[in-house]
């Protein structure tokens, strides 16, 4: 299948010399829009792809693959069972092989393969149209292959959609605040999902569609720069996450075809951080001793540095701003931490910059809770540093102070039209610790 459409594209302006003779080839500015030629091919390796070519010298190229695709093949000629909905493994009876399967995509013969893919089709089935084979011979045009944007995903199926639901929302509510997340959109669609077998497949493979979805699907979003970190439900019974890169030529990775297999390590690695975080922050936990350590002096390097209290409004923004940038994927400088203190808290460069920051980051390594990426001067915090942070000011912010406060208010507090649980125990804690202030005279 041949589709057609405009985008824009590089387009080379020929200029005549004085004397009649081609002169100098000058690109236009700024790139115009020309007809560009998708081809849509079914590979028996890597199962659909798609090559999106412009139609004007010199002819520049997108090769677009699935490696969702590329593990179904594989798992096909391996006798491997599962079932599959759209680009999504619904059914896998033994995942351990579909994952042996997977990892190929990360090993250094893939680029070899991803090659002879590109060369098995875009110069015979794509190319020709514009220039012949023959004229392909005499010019001795080739392109070149690199990697623009990838996406790495990791399944988590459950066996039922109610659960799914209620794990995700839940990792929602815990952990929009202390990432101070920019966006989470929810589509809205029907209230309960849909049994597997009531769902009727789409006859309208090909063509332009609206579709509604037929439940709930709540997209958690953060970014950074040219880099997305995602998790949604996929289905009715699979969360995705994942970690987009827009465009690679924003980072030091090197971006030729070549690199593929360290891009996929890397996007590996930056997918686990993100899912670490986010565990430590929704099972967080302190040791006995912390509260006692941790105002403490410490030793970070070769410098004594002073304790943490967190008791301090400037360190609780700091832990705020080190919880914010946890799920950084490369990490954050002490300049980050400034501008996230500032952003957080309102507070002026004069009055809190790089150099506090990396003081306060000194104190955090000292305890423990943060750490040097390799030799560079980036940051990330360890699990035990994140759990604890977090366990400190959940407590400082969602127990200790609700519970002081009927102190200086005494009086029933109104009613609420829709309780929910945590309120019923909120209610219940005030009660109770009401009567216990009293009897140790802290409240009148």
């Amino acid at each position: 299948m041949i589709l057609v459409s405009k985008a824009p594209a590089l387009v080379w302006d020929a200029q005549m010399t004085g004397t009649g003779t081609l002169g100098q080839l000058v690109p236009k500015q700024p790139w115009p829009y020309v007809n560009h030629y998708s081809f849509h091919i079914l590979d028996p390796e890597w199962g659909h792809l798609t090559i999106k070519m412009s139609g004007h010298p010199p002819f520049g190229a997108q090769v677009m693959l699935n490696g969702h695709e590329y593990v179904a093949c594989q798992a096909q000629k391996a006798a491997i069972d599962f079932s599959k909905q759209d680009n999504c493994f619904t059914t896998i009876p033994n995942a351990a092989d579909l994952a042996k399967v997977a990892d190929t995509l990360s090993r250094d013969e893939i680029a070899g393969h991803l090659h002879q893919l590109c060369e098995r089709w875009i110069y015979s089935t794509c190319l020709c149209f514009a220039l012949d084979l023959e004229e392909q011979q005499r010019t001795t045009f080739h392109y070149q292959y690199s990697v623009f944007q990838i996406e790495y995903s990791r399944n988590l199926l459950f066996q039922s959609g109610r659960q799914m639901d209620e794990i995700f929302q839940t990792l929602i509510d815990r952990t929009r605040g202390p990432l101070n997340l920019d966006r989470i959109k929810t589509i809205f669609g029907n209230k309960s999902r849909p049994h597997y077998d009531q769902r009727k497949k789409n006859p309208n493979r090909w063509g332009v569609l609206v579709e509604k979805p037929a439940y709930d699907a709540t997209i958690f979003k953060v970014h950074y720069g040219k880099m997305t970190l995602k998790i949604y439900t996929k289905g009715e019974r699979v969360l995705r996450i994942e970690v987009i890169v827009h465009n690679t030529k924003q980072y030091r990775w090197g971006r030729s075809l070549p690199c593929f297999p360290e891009i996929v390590i890397r996007l590996r690695g930056i997918l686990e951080r993100f899912l670490d975080a986010l565990g430590c922050m929704d099972a967080c936990f302190i040791s006995d001793d912390t509260l006692d350590n941790l105002p403490q002096p410490a030793q970070a390097g070769q410098t004594k540095v002073g304790g943490i209290d967190l008791n301090k409004p400037r360190m609780r923004r700091v832990a705020d701003a080190v919880l914010a940038l946890s799920s950084s994927p490369m990490g954050f400088t002490a300049s980050h931490l400034a501008e996230k203190v500032q952003a957080m808290s309102g507070e002026l460069h004069s009055q809190y910059g790089p150099r506090r920051a990396a003081y306060d980051i000194k104190k955090l390594r000292g305890k423990g809770m943060v750490q040097n990426i390799g030799a560079s001067r980036r940051y990330e915090p360890l699990q035990v540093g994140l759990r604890a942070m977090t366990t400190l000011l959940v407590l400082r912010e969602k127990v200790i102070r609700p519970l002081l406060a009927p102190s200086t208010r005494p009086d029933p507090h109104s009613k609420l039209s829709n309780p929910t649980p945590i309120d019923h125990h909120y209610e219940n804690l005030r009660a109770g610790m009401h009567s216990l202030f009293t009897e140790l005279g802290v409240a009148a």
